[in-house]
């Protein structure tokens, strides 16, 4: 039986044993990162929902477009700042550390994203991800007009809306069930 740890407040063990292309799935994530993230594992109850988020996840995240991997981490680090998300805060606080390769960045983001050394593009990019957070129903054809005037095609505001709405619901479900990130986060790319 595989020891699973604990990764939420809820009771939803995962299945033991994982099918085996979930399994290999893991196997992947543990050699390319070191871990199997937390969030995964908390998926895991049930495999259609864990197939479900890992496909949109990885198409938001890591497919093409004109967003780079640090534009969607350090959307994914503010909006989890906003929304108070614990996981996401330290997950991707992790991973903006990685790409950006300045251990300060992702704590900045947390803390004050307006101190962090960010270009104006991506500060266009930030306020927006923000303003769909706190206020969707505000979004105007200016504001879609500054993402332009800052460098971004109609198709990269689709992909800064669709990480922000994705991120928007990750926080609240990760919230709703404490997860917990693993701990090798807190000390990766220092």
């Amino acid at each position: 039986m595989t020891d699973f740890p604990k990764v939420t407040a809820l009771d939803l063990p995962p299945l033991d044993p994982l099918p085996a292309e979930t399994q290999r799935y893991f196997d992947i994530c543990a050699e390319k990162l070191g871990l199997v993230p937390n969030v995964l594992v908390a998926h895991a109850f049930d495999i259609e929902k864990l197939n479900t988020f890992t496909a949109l996840y990885n198409d938001l995240m890591l497919a093409a477009s004109g967003l780079s991997k640090l534009d969607r981490e350090i959307i994914a680090v503010v909006v989890s700042a906003q929304n108070r998300c614990w996981y996401c805060q330290v997950a991707h606080g992790a991973a903006v550390r990685e790409l950006s390769g300045d251990p300060m960045l992702g704590e900045a983001l947390v803390m004050n994203w307006r101190m962090a050394p960010l270009s104006a593009r991506q500060r266009a990019m930030v306020a927006f991800a923000l303003q769909l957070t706190t206020a969707s129903s505000s979004v105007e054809e200016s504001d879609r007009q500054a993402l332009r005037d800052a460098g971004f095609s109609d198709r990269d505001i689709w992909d800064i809306a669709a990480v922000t709405g994705f991120f928007n619901m990750t926080n609240r479900l990760a919230s709703a069930v404490a997860m917990q990130p693993n701990a090798e986060y807190h000390g990766a790319h220092r």
